[in-house]
C-alpha cells in the first residue's frame, strides 16, 4: 500500500504545494493505487511535503518519488522520448523548479494581501497568541530561503520579469503539442502543470495570472492536464 502525504486542495488547486501535485500526478501516470494522508507534515523526514510510504519504505521529495517509481515499478515516464527529448524535458522541469517556484513562494508569502488570502489559512488551527508568533517565524524562515536562493534579492519587477520570460518560453516549447514534449504526457508534465496552475491560481494579486492566460496553448494545456488527472 502506498500512502502519499499531502496538504490538500487549496486555492482551486489539487494541492497547495506544486511539488505535492507533481508527486500525485506521477502516481496517477504510473497507475499506482494510493491513499492520501493530510496529517504527515509533523513527521516529514525532510520537514517538507510530499513524501510517501510504500510498504514501509519512506521516500521524501517529489523527484526521489519519481525515481522510486521508476526503479521499484519499472515505469518509464519518458518512454515516448529519445535521449535528446529526455534531456530537454528534464531541463524544462528544472528550469520551472528553479525560477517559477521561487517566484510563487515570494508572491504568496511576502505579499501581505496574497498571504492573507492564501497561506494564512495554514495557521488557523493554532490558538492565539502562539499563532502570531509561529506565523511570523515561518514567514521569516521563508524570507531567508528566498534571499539564500537569490530570488529574494530581486525587486518585485525583476522577479516578475524573469518569471514571465519563463512562462513565455514554456508556451513556445509547448507550441501545438498536447503535452510539453508531444502527443502524450511525460514525467516533466507533472511539474509543468503543477507550477503553471500554481502561479496562475485565481484570487492572488500577481501579473503571472495574465502572463499565463495570454497564451491560449497554456490555458488549453492546463485544462487538458486537469481533466486527465483530476476530473
Amino acid at each position: 500500500m502506498i500512502t502519499l502525504y499531502k496538504f490538500g486542495e487549496a486555492f482551486g488547486l489539487p494541492d497547495a504545494s506544486p511539488f505535492v501535485t507533481k508527486a500525485e500526478i506521477l502516481l496517477k501516470m504510473a497507475e499506482l493505487a494510493y491513499v492520501a494522508d493530510f496529517d504527515g507534515l509533523g513527521e516529514a523526514p525532510k520537514g517538507k511535503l510530499p513524501y510517501l510510504k510504500d510498504d514501509g519504505e519512506i521516500v521524501a521529495d517529489s523527484t526521489f518519488i519519481r525515481l522510486h517509481i521508476e526503479d521499484k515499478y519499472s515505469f518509464d515516464f519518458d518512454a515516448d522520448l529519445d535521449d535528446r527529448q529526455r534531456g530537454l524535458a528534464w531541463a524544462v522541469e528544472k528550469l520551472m523548479e528553479d525560477n517559477l517556484y521561487w517566484t510563487l513562494l515570494s508572491q504568496r508569502w511576502m505579499h501581505e494581501g496574497n498571504f492573507d488570502f492564501g497561506p494564512s489559512m495554514f495557521f488557523e488551527a493554532i490558538p492565539e497568541p502562539a499563532r502570531a508568533e509561529i506565523t511570523e517565524a515561518t514567514k521569516k524562515r521563508i524570507a531567508r530561503s528566498l534571499f539564500g536562493q537569490g530570488t529574494g534579492l530581486h525587486s518585485e519587477e525583476e522577479k516578475y520579469q524573469l518569471a514571465i520570460r519563463t512562462i513565455d518560453h514554456a508556451a513556445a516549447i509547448l507550441g501545438d503539442n498536447n503535452y510539453i514534449m508531444g502527443a502524450n504526457p511525460c514525467g516533466a508534465d507533472a511539474f509543468v502543470f503543477a507550477i503553471l496552475a500554481g502561479v496562475s491560481a485565481k484570487g492572488f494579486d500577481t501579473p503571472l495570472i495574465s502572463a499565463v492566460n495570454e497564451h491560449s496553448n497554456l490555458v488549453d494545456y492546463l485544462a487538458r492536464m486537469h481533466s486527465r488527472y483530476f476530473s
